[in-house]
């Protein structure tokens, strides 16, 4: 039976089946151990191959099917390894502050990249816009006219008030 993980957590994964029902897996043994160069064989958004034990109501994730894209970062302690973060994204948008605290545009640079070279389109969400004064409206019309003309959606919002929401 088909899935798609939609959480993490250890060596569990939380997978929604084509009905809707969530249940727990593990993984079989054999994946952990066939040669992966990353230190988790299965990620968020990975679409799955799961026997399904419904008495226990949980499961064993026994193939990953292909990956339309995935994202991943070196692993913090193992040099040669990689994690994946994320697989088979649809869209991925940065929420960015221009203050309280301040997003640097390196950091929105890296993540538009890093999702440019992950095939994944990006967009940037500006939040806290109940905040700007005059000089930071300027620099928000500045960025966004500079990545809209690069071809990134940009929104401005306020978690705060609603504005921009909905």
């Amino acid at each position: 039976m088909e899935g798609l993980v939609t959480k993490s957590t250890g060596s569990w994964y939380t997978v929604r089946l084509p009905d809707g029902i969530l249940i727990p897996c593990t993984l079989k043994g054999k994946m952990r151990i066939k040669g992966i160069r990353t230190t988790n064989p299965v990620a968020v958004g990975d679409r799955v191959e799961v026997a399904y034990n419904r008495e226990a109501k949980t499961g064993v994730i026994m193939n990953v099917l292909k990956r339309n894209n995935y994202i991943i970062r070196k692993s913090t302690k193992l040099s040669k390894a990689s994690h994946i973060i994320a697989a088979n994204i649809d869209q991925a948008f940065l929420i960015a502050t221009l203050v309280l605290p301040r997003t640097s545009t390196g950091f929105i640079d890296r993540f538009l990249v890093t999702a440019e070279a992950y095939h994944i389109p990006a967009g940037i969400v500006f939040n806290k816009i109940d905040l700007y004064d005059g000089g930071l409206q300027q620099r928000h019309q500045e960025l966004v006219d500079l990545y809209s003309s690069l071809g990134y959606a940009c929104f401005a919002t306020s978690a705060l008030t609603g504005e921009g929401i909905g």
